[in-house]
């Protein structure tokens, strides 16, 4: 049985479900994970209807969030190259590539600033795949520059941008 929209901003999402996939493979990204988890289930319009409090919980009606974590720091190069030998390089070898698949790169400034890197992430992006770019701070590592995570906002609004554009639905 679908479920019946209670406030008219939900509506549109009745008859279509995001699927949304969450793959973490670095131990300083999982660090953000439950801040990031936390702030995709805030985006409004697109899991739950605010205004009705009877659905604050239950998030089954408007998506699905699968978390897949194999920590695998060498994930991008992997995806770039089709190996897929865990769970979340297998499914990424699957992605259908007319549905979105956001990509956020994240190491040490040495890792980044190798030549590989940006030809593994030019290889990605070739697939369609959208770069949520890293940013320069002072790493976990003590390296200072490039090789950090985004933050959690910035790709939470990419995130919102980019399934709000796919699926034709305006953001509010």
């Amino acid at each position: 049985m679908e479920p019946k929209a209670s406030c008219p901003a939900a509506a549109p999402l009745v008859e279509r479900k995001f699927h949304v996939l969450v793959g973490v493979t670095g131990s300083v990204a999982a660090l953000k994970l439950p801040l990031l988890v936390s702030k995709l289930l805030d985006i409004p319009g697109m899991w739950k209807c605010r205004s009705d409090p009877v659905l604050h919980i239950d998030l089954r009606r408007w998506a699905d969030l699968l978390l897949v974590a194999p920590l695998d720091a060498n994930t991008l190069g992997k995806v770039a190259s089709g190996i897929c030998d865990n769970l979340l390089t297998c499914i990424i070898r699957a992605w259908d590539r007319s549905k979105p698949l956001i990509f956020c790169p994240a190491m040490n400034t040495a890792m980044w600033e190798h030549p590989i890197t940006a030809q593994q992430v030019d290889q990605l992006k070739a697939f369609g795949y959208v770069e949520i770019p890293c940013v320069a701070k002072k790493l976990v590592c003590g390296d200072k520059g490039l090789g950090a995570m985004a933050e959690v906002g910035t790709i939470v609004d990419k995130v919102k941008e980019v399934l709000f554009q796919h699926s034709g639905f305006q953001q509010s």
